[in-house]
This record gives C-alpha cells, structure tokens and sequence, in this order.
C-alpha cells in the first residue's frame, strides 16, 4: 500500500512539473525569486533536469554586422551616436566577410550564428536585402540563424522567415515600470509589437534583459512576468550582466554579483521551463566557478566569441576548456525544430492584450 501510494505521488508531482504555466502573478513570481537561493537553484535544477539534457549547453556566436551610429539612447549601450565612447563605426559588413565568420564559428562548434546591426528599425532598402542574403548563407551551411536589428513590421519578419531566419532577438530589457529610465526613442509597446511581428512569422522568439543598470528586484520580477505569461515562452531567454561602457550613462554602476545572476537564470528556468536561458553579457568578468552556478541554476546556452557586439567575451578555446572542466557538451542544431517554436501567432494576441 505504501509503495502504490508513493508511485501515485510520484506521479502527481510529475504532472504537476510537467504543466506549463502562462498566468504566473507577480506575487508568485516574487515568492519564487526571493527564496533562499540554495532551495531556489535546487528547484530550478529539478525543472532543468526533467526538460532538458543534463550538461547540455547550446553555443552561440554573436557578430555585429553594422556597428554604431545608433540614434537611440539606450542608457547601457556604447553604439548610441550621442555617447562618447571607443567603438568604431562601422557601416554594414560585406556578406562574404560574414559568411565566413558563420563558417568559423560553426569550425570552432557554435551551432547558433546571431547577426547584430546597429539600426532603430528595419528599412527596406540595400542594405535589407543584403542581410536576407546573409539569413540565407548562414541557414545554407546547417546553423540556426538569428537576427537583432531593431524594430520590424509583419512583412519584414516574413521575408527573414521566408530567407531561413530561426530565431529574433527583441529583448525587453527591463520592466514596463522602470524602462522609461533607461530608453526614451522608443516605448515598451514598441518591443512588444515587435515580438508581435516575429511571433505572426512563425520566427522563434529571443528576449530577455539586463540586470545592474539601477533597476529594484521588482523590476527584475516584472520583466520575467511579462515574458512568463506570453502564451507561449520565448525559444530563449538571454540574462544579461551589464558590463558598464565609459561614456555612456551607466559607466559606473557597480558590477552584479554572481548571486543575482543565479536568482534570475533560477526564477527564468521555473517559470519557462522549455525556454533556453542563456547566460549573456558578463561572462568575461566571471569565474569557472560563477558561470557553474549558472548553469547549476538552469542556464544551458552561451555566447562563445571573444566580442560580444562591441564589448570583451571569453573566447572558444576558453570556454571548450571550461566545458571539459564541467563536464558540458554543446547542443546539437535545431534540437528544438517542432518545439518552442511553433504555433507562435498565439503570442501576438496575448501581446496585443498587454499593448491594448
């Protein structure tokens, strides 16, 4: 009787595990973030093991295709035009220069080739065209492709999906509460249309933030209720460290501790549990030993690359050396094809709900 009332238990618990939530409220999202951290990562960890391989890290390359001269005024970014800072400006790269770029990563066992451009929005124009040649080549050579350029409409995020993009990154950055202080040429409702736009392409949604540019831990817990009760989970979730830039406005904000970076990838994993949460920007100012943490706390994907856009990264050989320490092994491409990413047209008119 016992053992039969055990396995009854056994599995209720894991039907409730196994139930994706998209009405979390602030209040349960607060309770879970603010929990002793050792129980809050050994929850995450529980959720990561059940929907996810064990020791499995998704490597991802980020290249800035078209670097600086930004006119917006994102408070944490050097590529805005209105800051005096160190990066180089740089206009759109050649395709060729970018296709290679693709190839090298996928050499050195990145599986993901993330393309970044300076822009506030998408424009139809040569330079467009150029980058849907460049979905193109990097979809040709077997990887997942993703793009962050700004702002786009329906038709745009149609014909990136049409050339084989894979994923967009359109990230909220923070909490609707606290964004009017980081971002003025912009509003909150303009990202959710634009995750409206990626989500009606059927493109995989990637959007996640920025933790350290002055915000409370209840803009941090906004931030994941937006995303959590999406009606389906963004494919990724990238937790970012700000890495402060001289010359622009957070330059000195003090440096986030290893320990708030493990309550968000926590809080992130429970809440989406199918999502890849991937540890970000900061990486190059954490140790072996931080970045284990991270991925004990549920974060299975990196950017590997000495630059991250415009700012230092650990390199390849860095982080294949990191990985045979751990015991990691990177995810194969398109793991997840017929999973996250589906039925997306779902997300839009949740977001509509939240614009409207």
């Amino acid at each position: 009787m016992v053992k039969l009332f055990m396995l009854f238990l056994g599995r209720n618990n894991a039907a409730i595990m196994s139930t994706i939530r998209h009405d979390w409220t602030l209040d349960e999202i607060s309770a879970i973030y603010n929990s002793p951290v050792l129980e809050l990562m050994y929850r995450a960890a529980t959720v990561h093991r059940e929907y996810h391989a064990t020791g499995e890290v998704q490597v991802c390359t980020l290249l800035s295709i078209k670097t600086g001269g930004c006119p917006e005024d994102c408070a944490y970014c050097p590529q805005a035009a209105r800051y005096n800072t160190d990066v180089q400006v740089h206009k759109l790269l050649d395709t060729k220069v970018v296709l290679d770029a693709a190839q090298k990563a996928k050499n050195a066992g990145a599986t993901r080739f993330c393309m970044g451009a300076a822009w506030r929005e998408v424009r139809d124009n040569r330079d467009f065209d150029k980058v849907l040649d460049m979905v193109r080549g990097v979809s040709g050579i077997g990887m997942e492709v993703c793009c962050t350029l700004g702002m786009l409409n329906d038709d745009q995020a149609a014909k990136l999906k049409d050339a084989g993009l894979y994923a967009y990154n359109h990230n909220l950055d923070t909490s609707e509460e606290f964004y009017d202080d980081i971002i003025s040429t912009r509003t909150y409702n303009d990202r959710l249309k634009t995750i409206n736009s990626i989500s009606n392409a059927n493109i995989s949604v990637c959007s996640g933030g920025i933790i350290g540019m002055g915000e409370t831990d209840a803009d941090r817990i906004g931030m994941l209720y937006t995303l959590s009760n999406l009606a389906i989970h963004p494919e990724s979730v990238p937790v970012n460290a700000l890495v402060p830039v001289e010359g622009t406005p957070l330059a000195d904000q003090p440096r986030v501790s290893v320990w708030e970076m493990v309550r968000m990838i926590a809080t992130a994993r429970i809440l989406m549990p199918k999502a890849m949460v991937r540890l970000s920007a900061g990486r190059e100012m954490m140790t072996t030993e931080d970045q284990a943490l991270c991925f004990m706390a549920g974060a299975n994907s990196i950017f590997s690359g000495d630059t991250l856009l415009t700012t230092p990264n650990p390199d390849f050989k860095k982080d294949m050396d990191m990985f045979k320490v751990l015991g990691l092994t990177p995810r194969e491409a398109y793991k997840n094809e017929g999973g996250c990413s589906h039925d997306h047209k779902h997300n839009g008119e949740l977001v509509d709900q939240l614009i409207g």
